[in-house]
């Protein structure tokens, strides 16, 4: 486990973050897991509530290259970015295979049952009980979750896996109030992958990718809501984050 900056980073790869997912599964455990990108650690580090929040989920990976990168410089280096939407294809492929149900929810119009079709499609033996897209409010209200709860219980008696795509930090509120009333099943955050597994939204080339260049891709199709969070917010949080990492990694 890593602390940065207070945020416990799990020293793990995609390949064994889901195998500790699906060992919970079948020792009846379920959980919650965070893909924390730069965002998400800066919301972390300089907002108590958004700490509070985060210190409720049961693993941190680093979803972003930023997070490996400090990593690398403290010494003490990640194995490797755990991408939350290359992961979740990799989720759903082994639930495929393992038979383990998934419940969609988030997204935006029918993209949730789009996506729904299009891995069903690709994957045969993939089981998902059930989408929703429902609007809810930063954080989420009583109300809300009870009727989001409601159609959850319509489709399946618990889903294994709960995937949720509202976006960051609206979807870590719903898992919060949502997670309790489902302590079997596994929940994780996946921001818009809903709209890349139904190709709504194609998502960055692989050299990007794997150079740490996605946000730029992602602010190129999104600007007017991500041009301010990325280079007002994040980039001085960025600079600030390699400094000091820079300078913990000479300490050691």
């Amino acid at each position: 486990m890593l602390d940065m900056f207070g945020m416990p980073i799990a020293d793990i790869d995609t390949e064994g973050l889901l195998d500790h997912l699906f060992s919970g599964l079948d020792a009846g455990r379920g959980g919650w897991i965070v893909t924390a990108n730069l965002d998400i650690l800066r919301r972390y580090v300089l907002d108590p509530a958004s700490r509070d929040l985060y210190d409720q989920a049961d693993l941190i990976v680093a979803d972003g290259m930023p997070l490996v990168w400090a990593s690398q410089l403290r010494h003490e280096p990640l194995p490797e970015r755990v991408a939350g939407s290359s992961m979740t294809v990799e989720l759903l492929q082994r639930a495929a295979q393992t038979g383990r149900t998934v419940y969609m929810l988030g997204g935006k119009g029918d993209v949730a049952e789009r996506a729904r079709e299009a891995t069903e499609r690709e994957m045969p033996g993939l089981r998902i009980v059930g989408t929703q897209a429902p609007f809810i409010s930063s954080p989420i209200t009583p109300a809300e979750t009870d009727a989001i709860a409601e159609q959850i219980d319509k489709a399946s008696a618990e889903p294994d896996i709960i995937l949720v795509g509202f976006g960051s930090p609206k979807q870590e509120h719903a898992i919060a109030a949502l997670r309790t009333r489902y302590p079997k099943a596994w929940f994780i955050g996946i921001g818009i992958t809903f709209s890349f597994l139904c190709k709504e939204t194609p998502r960055a080339p692989g050299w990007m990718q794997q150079t740490g260049l996605e946000w730029l891709h992602r602010m190129a199709q999104e600007p007017k809501r991500l041009t301010a969070r990325y280079l007002r917010d994040d980039l001085p949080f960025f600079g600030l984050l390699m400094l000091e990492s820079y300078r913990q990694g000479r300490e050691r």
